[in-house]
């Protein structure tokens, strides 16, 4: 399994960073190993973000053994990204993942969300 290097994971945080700042949108990256169904397990990470800042993030949810990717939005940015979106997002990221480029892909992903969040 991949793991970033400390660059790389600073450039992650960046991206979040900035996500909060431009569109107060709470992101959350988690990358291992899913513990069942990747979904279900990004679903149970999401909900451990709290009820004050679950409804209001996104959960981004890397398994790179198994390729899998989850995105995971709050009730409160339902609205403001839209699934399709989440899609396009999650394209984005698989195609940078398919190329060994996690950190790449996640701040690709991350922007991506960002930019949808801002033009609500």
């Amino acid at each position: 399994m991949p793991i970033l290097t400390s660059p790389q994971a600073d450039d992650v945080r960046t991206a979040i960073r900035h996500a909060a700042l431009r569109a107060d949108l709470r992101v959350a990256v988690f990358m291992g190993s899913a513990q069942g169904r990747a979904r279900d397990y990004a679903e149970r990470l999401h909900a451990a973000l709290g009820d004050e800042q679950a409804p209001r993030a996104v959960l981004v949810f890397v398994d790179p053994g198994t390729h899998a990717l989850e995105i995971v939005t709050g009730a409160l940015i339902r609205g403001r990204v839209t699934d399709g979106q989440c899609r396009l997002a999650a394209m984005a990221m698989v195609t940078a993942f398919s190329a060994g480029d996690y950190d790449g892909g996640l701040v690709q992903g991350i922007e991506m969300l960002t930019e949808y969040a801002t033009h609500s």
